[in-house]
């Protein structure tokens, strides 16, 4: 149990100032990091570019993209059209069949 709590304070310091990480519960080999924007950018303009690193696993081949809970249809890595205030911009590993498979990072930004 110390072990378990002691791995996810490490997991959580390391991914400080380096992006977001999340894995795929049961499939140990999907990672997915945003690299940016950072937590707590602040974004001028409508739109921003969304990079991220995913270590594909057999069954992970692209990504989900949420804005505040709202699935963006054919995410390229940009999300437009954002109104000013506080956004949740949430990727997730999907399969071939879109099936979600856990690994998911996200940040939050704010548009001015």
């Amino acid at each position: 149990m110390i072990r378990a709590m002691v791995m996810s304070a490490l997991i959580g310091l390391s991914s400080l100032g380096s992006g977001v990480t999340g894995w795929a519960a049961g499939d140990e080999s999907t990672r997915l990091t945003i690299v940016s924007p950072t937590q707590g950018s602040v974004i001028k303009g409508d739109f921003v570019k969304v990079r991220y690193r995913v270590s594909k696993s057999s069954k992970a081949t692209h990504i989900h993209c949420y804005v505040d809970g709202e699935y963006q249809r054919a995410f390229t890595g940009v999300v437009k059209g954002l109104p000013r205030g506080s956004h949740e911009i949430k990727l997730v590993a999907a399969s071939h069949n879109h099936d979600e498979l856990g690994a998911e990072a996200s940040v939050t930004i704010e548009v001015e």
